[in-house]
């Protein structure tokens, strides 16, 4: 075997193991805020904390309407903290909807290490902490690209009157093999985030919204989850629309109201 093989399955090796190692810098992209930090909005809200476990706080914010009909469990992407996503509440408040708005491990004031199956377990406990007080009846689960598949798991697990994705990729997986097509993503990755295994067991509708010109996670995504189960997932495209600006668009809002209203 030559020396320049050698270098090159070397360099493979070591590229591996740094994506391995790293990969969470890659992922996730949190704001972080200090403890004390004092959010503010022109609409009337509170801030929530959810203690999961010892050393394990789970940040929030809850915006409230009068005489509410329902409540809006919204998860976000990869970036920032609820304190920037904060802003698309409005897109479900003015329909007169609570809005509930979490930061995921190690995001804004949520304390804890991140692995799949604790940040799973945080947002089911945050689910079922919302639902004692609304009722899954009145609870809608919302997830935007990162965050569709914590809300999909949590709405398989349980009984949410809606489902709705912004932008969602089929398993985390293929998402993140489409960048890296050379490595072993299956092996190396730990965040694997299988919407498309848990979409197949959630029990109410379904709505996806998805924009055509989307080239991060392009609109195919959706529509092999739609074909899962095309009976109770109902595809929305948002025609020209791309990953980050679907509230830019008109169809969007006039969906969102549709589905909230329905």
């Amino acid at each position: 075997m030559n020396h320049t093989l050698l270098y090159i399955i070397g360099g493979y090796l070591v590229l591996v193991a740094l994506i391995y190692l790293l990969q969470e810098r890659f992922i996730f992209k949190p704001e972080k805020l200090e403890p004390d930090f004092k959010y503010e909005y022109d609409a009337p809200f509170s801030e929530l904390n959810f203690d999961v476990e010892p050393g394990v706080r789970i940040n929030g914010l809850h915006f409230t309407t009068i005489n509410p009909l329902g409540l809006i469990l919204y998860f976000h992407g990869n970036t920032r903290s609820i304190k920037g996503w904060a802003k698309y509440a409005k897109d479900f408040y003015r329909y007169n909807y609570d809005v509930v708005l979490v930061d995921y491990r190690g995001f804004g004031k949520s304390t804890g290490r991140r692995s799949e199956t604790d940040m799973l377990k945080d947002m089911q406990f945050v689910y079922e902490r919302l639902a004692e007080q609304y009722g899954e009846t009145h609870l809608i689960v919302y997830g935007r690209s990162l965050g569709s598949g914590f809300a999909t798991k949590v709405a398989s697990d349980n009984n949410p009157r809606y489902l709705i994705l912004d932008a969602p990729y089929f398993s985390f997986t293929k998402a993140i093999e489409r960048f890296l097509p050379l490595l072993p993503v299956r092996i190396i990755l730990r965040f694997h985030l299988r919407t498309d295994i848990w979409i197949g067991k959630v029990k109410c509708h379904t709505y996806i919204l998805h924009g055509t010109k989307d080239r991060l996670i392009p609109i195919s995504n959706s529509e092999k989850l739609q074909a899962i189960n095309p009976k109770k997932i109902t595809l929305i495209r948002i025609v020209g629309g791309r990953h980050n600006n679907l509230p830019t668009f008109n169809e969007y809002h006039n969906f969102i109201r549709d589905i909230l209203k329905f």
